[in-house]
């Protein structure tokens, strides 16, 4: 047995981790574009990366480092992706570490950028920048702040796990996203650590498990960068483990922070769960769910707050997964408002169901009725801000 309690805070909170965000000039309103996680001993790291073809200097860079390495150092950078830039990119990256290498006392030290896509990086303020860092610092705070970009707020969480034996372990996040979210991961970035005795095969099997029920399943507007990273770093310092308690901790770090990202959709108003059950199998109900966290007619109804059933089920359709319209149950909530070839949507029906879209989150379960597998994707509505956000972005 064990038990997993929430605590308020940062990952600064967490034994031998340090960071802390600064300006480093990136952003020109003066606010925190640069920031870093320091271990005073060192972790254990896995990661998973975006599925785009086109990934990033940064990912190029630590595919570099031979299997199993260790690390205590992660630089992360906004404003500037360093992506598309090709062998340059990562040389620079290679100069910056050099440079910094001076002030840092780093073995194998990882980057991650993100923001503009196609861009060298600016060197001099980021070597600058670097020369503020103090590395006994303790601000999980400017780090949330320093790694957003179109972001609305910052992203954290912080778990205290207890074990049956009394030994004790800690796990938190922090993370960034809002635009260009797709499963498959996203424009996300996710940096995990943890002072739990995790053995380094548990961590890769765990980290991609937990991937594809979190971050793998949410959606903004069904587009994946090319800079997406979940980064988990164990430091193992508490010496306290349990593969249950560890799985279910980090699953709710992991969750916490795709329902953060999607519920920050750039201009989004609605967080949407699209639980979809009674496929034939699971693999079914994933393509269904994922679908209709994807469709932008589905998003734009979200937004209008219009319970038109009939985009569910066309979707759904368009999935082509194995379905009978004969057998289908869609419901906002607990109003069904499709009952099995049944028209169920009075007006009665029609103003309850409005009435579920009126809230910032609801659910849209949808019982295919023809087996039993089941998924869960998350999404959000679509509106005027996200075209306002993105027709400037560069600028």
């Amino acid at each position: 047995m064990f038990t997993i309690l929430p605590l308020k805070g940062y990952i600064d909170q967490i034994d031998g981790f340090f960071c802390d965000g600064i300006s480093a000039g990136l952003k020109t309103n003066g606010k925190p574009d640069m920031g870093f996680i320091y271990s005073d001993t060192l972790c254990d790291v896995e990661a998973v990366f975006t599925l785009n073809k086109f990934q990033a200097a940064p990912l190029k860079h630590y595919q570099r480092y031979p299997k199993d390495f260790k690390t205590n150092f992660v630089l992360i950078n906004s404003k500037n992706a360093n992506a598309l830039t090709g062998e340059e990119g990562i040389n620079d990256i290679d100069i910056l570490f050099s440079q910094l290498s001076q002030k840092v006392n780093f073995t194998n030290p990882i980057m991650s950028s993100t923001g503009v896509i196609g861009n060298r990086l600016p060197m001099d303020k980021l070597i600058n920048g670097a020369n503020k860092f103090d590395l006994n610092a303790k601000n999980g705070e400017n780090l949330s702040l320093a790694i957003m970009t179109t972001d609305a707020y910052p992203k954290s969480a912080l778990y205290e796990v207890t074990l049956s034996n009394g030994k004790k372990f800690k796990i938190g996040a922090v993370a960034k996203g809002a635009g260009m979210i797709n499963p498959n991961l996203a424009t996300m970035l996710c940096f995990i650590v943890t002072d739990a005795d995790v053995p380094k095969n548990d961590m890769k099997e765990l980290l991609t498990k937990n991937s594809d029920t979190t971050f793998n399943a949410i959606s903004v507007d069904g587009d994946t960068s090319t800079n997406d990273t979940v980064l988990l770093l164990a430091n193992h310092k508490s010496k306290a483990y349990d593969k249950d308690a560890f799985s279910e901790a980090l699953r709710l770090v992991m969750h916490d922070m795709a329902i953060a990202i999607v519920s920050d959709g750039e201009g989004a108003k609605k967080s949407v769960a699209f639980e979809v059950f009674g496929a034939v199998s699971d693999r079914d109900a994933e393509i269904a769910a994922k679908a209709l966290s994807n469709s932008l007619l589905v998003k734009t109804a979200l937004f209008g707050e219009d319970p038109n059933y009939g985009r569910i089920a066309s979707t759904i359709g368009a999935s082509r997964i194995a379905c009978d319209e004969t057998k289908l149950t869609i419901s906002y909530n607990d109003i069904v408002v499709y009952n099995k070839g049944k028209i169920v949507f009075d007006k009665e029906c029609e103003t309850k169901a409005a009435d579920v879209l009126k809230n910032p989150s609801f659910k849209i379960k949808c019982d295919i009725g023809l087996g039993n597998g089941k998924f869960t994707a998350y999404g959000c509505d679509l509106g005027y801000e996200y075209v306002k956000i993105n027709a400037d972005y560069r600028t």
